[in-house]
């Protein structure tokens, strides 16, 4: 006969679906909505099993956001592997990066682990760290291969996607919270009016 600790632990959800089940109580109730009691309410666990899963509510933000970076990164990839000119791929980068809009779900938990981040153990950080660098290296090959094709400017595209990224960090923590007169449109613009004057030739 199965022991009933080993029934619980195969009737368990997948691990992506309590991230899944983060994420979307994050869309719908923000931030303050998402506790391990009520998510496990949700996927039919205890918070005492969850806590099993994931030891911190630090970890489950950390590990959603994870989640949530794989599916951009998987979208990203997609869309820079296009057969299209390097400016049309930069702008469907550009498109991805800023929010949607206030309280974009993924931006809201990236500030939220940006901002417990400076109590962070070096795995912790090492781990944002991995995530910021996939945008950053991406941005850095789409660039340097639009230069070798006479697309953009000279550049040096590790510095220029260093300070393309510190651009759309700011302007995005601006939609993301909601800062009157930058709105997603207003935004894209801005950074297009940038990339056109320092970038394209």
């Amino acid at each position: 006969m199965t022991p009933p600790s080993a029934r619980r632990r195969n009737t368990a959800p997948p691990r992506e679906s309590l991230l899944a089940a983060a994420m979307a109580t994050i869309a719908e109730r923000g931030l303050d909505g998402l506790t391990m009691a009520g998510l496990g309410r949700e996927v039919g666990m205890s918070s005492g099993h969850l806590l099993y899963y994931f030891r911190t509510k630090d970890e489950l933000l950390l590990q959603t956001l994870e989640w949530s970076e794989g599916r951009l990164g998987a979208e990203r990839s997609a869309l820079l592997s296009q057969q299209a000119p390097a400016a049309e791929r930069l702008d469907h980068y550009v498109d991805l990066y800023v929010p949607e809009g206030p309280r974009d779900p993924h931006w809201t938990l990236w500030l939220e682990v940006w901002n417990r981040s400076q109590n962070a153990d070096a795995d912790a950080r090492g781990r944002q760290a991995a995530i910021e660098g996939a945008w950053h290296r991406d941005l850095v090959a789409l660039l340097a291969e639009g230069i070798s094709r006479g697309e953009f400017r000279a550049v040096d595209p590790d510095r220029f996607a260093a300070r393309l990224r510190a651009l759309l960090d700011g302007f995005s923590v601006h939609v993301a919270v909601g800062i009157p007169g930058t709105g997603r449109e207003q935004v894209l613009s801005h950074v297009r009016e940038f990339l056109q004057s320092s970038l394209l030739p």
